[in-house]
């Protein structure tokens, strides 16, 4: 469930951050017009993002990269183009420009960032085999939280920009957006590099290129890091107006009307802390608990003999998972478990590894065997059957009192287990 909700979050918060800027400034500029241009704008991003989210999961017809390239260099433009149009809102026809580019970049950013957290539940139920499970309901309510965080911040952005000046509204909608243009333009490089449409750049231009791509790739959270910081000088905005205000009234009705009017306004500027903060957090400590590395138990020793590992029963009849290997000529360590099945005399038998996560493996926790990679918790009893993110079947025979696994049978997993060299 953590892990899905910082999924979620890391996904979606600076569009969710920069959709509540965009649509507050523009209602700003033109009340009600505003208000319909960012409306309108969510609400077609949404739209196109849940056609993308099926398309990228049901077809092969999408390129992820390339549709990238082409919404960042389109959000870039218009970005750009709001940023300078805005200087001169006071005037009617900028105004209403300044509204409409307003809307549709927050309908790319929302088109950009929400397929991939819709397509969530599809990803999970590639391992999880069905909406019933445990599992996929514990990580859907993660994407659940996930999601309401970021409409609540959406929601503290937009309404705290509505009580900012003009000028104060402008500038920090303005940093965050060059900001999230400045990682647009890295990320589409990177792209361009990608599918190699700078090879008629001169090297030392391509070499700085790569350069830059590199360092903004190994260092792309600075980026939120920085919005985030940005967005948070308008609840400080706020909070320095309203203990500074000392507007005159005329009756204690217009002073009751004032005090709750700066009650509400803080109200805003401490839940815009709370998201914008939190999200700070859910970068840094909560991504680093969830994506903690879990050590696998050691491979235990086994004999080797005529072409097979021979594992006796009583070194895996007490019911915990045991992980065996076998070194191929190749320098490859080749592992499988092996597990007693609950209240059965049977083995659960199969390679460390899953056609779905690969050869991540997988370990025990509170008598449950989970996989490392997705955090799927397996049914013992259908370990040594195929489907899902069940281990990968191997064959083996039962003879004396021994599992005997023959290395044929795991030779012909070479492949998978490339990665895991042995060192010299």
């Amino acid at each position: 469930m953590l892990k899905y909700f910082v999924m979620t979050v890391e996904t979606l918060v600076l569009a969710a951050v920069l959709t509540g800027a965009l649509r507050g400034f523009i209602k700003l500029i033109k009340e009600r017009f505003g208000a319909y241009a960012g409306g309108i704008g969510a609400g077609v991003g949404f739209a196109a993002a849940a056609l993308m989210a099926f398309l990228k999961n049901a077809t092969t017809k999408i390129d992820t990269s390339l549709w990238n390239l082409r919404i960042f260099t389109v959000t870039m433009i218009l970005s750009v183009l709001m940023i300078i149009i805005s200087i001169f809102r006071k005037n009617k026809v900028m105004g209403a420009i300044s509204c409409v580019l307003g809307g549709l970049v927050a309908a790319l950013l929302i088109f950009y960032a929400l397929p991939d957290v819709l397509a969530y539940p599809y990803i999970i139920l590639l391992t999880e085999k069905t909406v019933l499970s445990t599992g996929f309901l514990f990580k859907c309510i993660g994407i659940i939280f996930g999601l309401i965080l970021m409409v609540v911040a959406q929601m503290a952005v937009h309404n705290g920009m509505l009580r900012l000046s003009g000028w104060q509204a402008y500038a920090v909608t303005a940093v965050i957006l060059i900001i999230n243009a400045a990682r647009q333009f890295c990320a589409s490089l990177g792209i361009m590099l990608n599918k190699r449409m700078l090879e008629n750049f001169d090297p030392d231009i391509k070499h700085d290129i790569f350069e830059l791509v590199k360092f903004s790739s190994n260092n792309s959270n600075i980026f939120v890091y920085t919005a985030l910081t940005a967005a948070l000088v308008m609840p400080v905005l706020l909070w320095i107006k309203s203990l500074r205000a000392n507007e005159p009234y005329d009756n204690p009705a217009q002073k009751r009307k004032l005090r709750k009017k700066w009650r509400v306004t803080r109200t805003w500027a401490n839940l815009a802390i709370f998201c914008l903060v939190f999200g700070l957090v859910t970068f840094t400590t909560l991504d680093a608990v969830a994506n903690r590395e879990v050590p696998l138990s050691p491979v235990e020793d086994a004999k080797i003999e005529n072409g097979y590992v021979i594992v006796p029963f009583e070194q895996v009849d007490d019911g915990h998972l045991h992980r065996f290997a076998y070194v191929t000529e190749n320098d490859i360590q080749i592992r499988f478990i092996v597990i007693k099945k609950p209240n059965s005399s049977a083995y659960g038998i199969g390679l460390d590894a899953c056609d779905v996560c690969g050869e991540t493996g997988y370990f025990e926790k509170d008598g449950q065997v989970v996989c490392k990679l997705c955090d799927v918790v397996m049914n013992i009893q259908t370990i040594g059957f195929k489907g899902g993110c069940n281990p990968i079947v191997i064959p083996y025979e039962i003879r004396d009192g021994q599992i005997l696994v023959p290395l044929d049978g795991l030779t012909e997993h070479e492949k998978m287990f490339k990665n895991n060299r042995m060192r010299s």
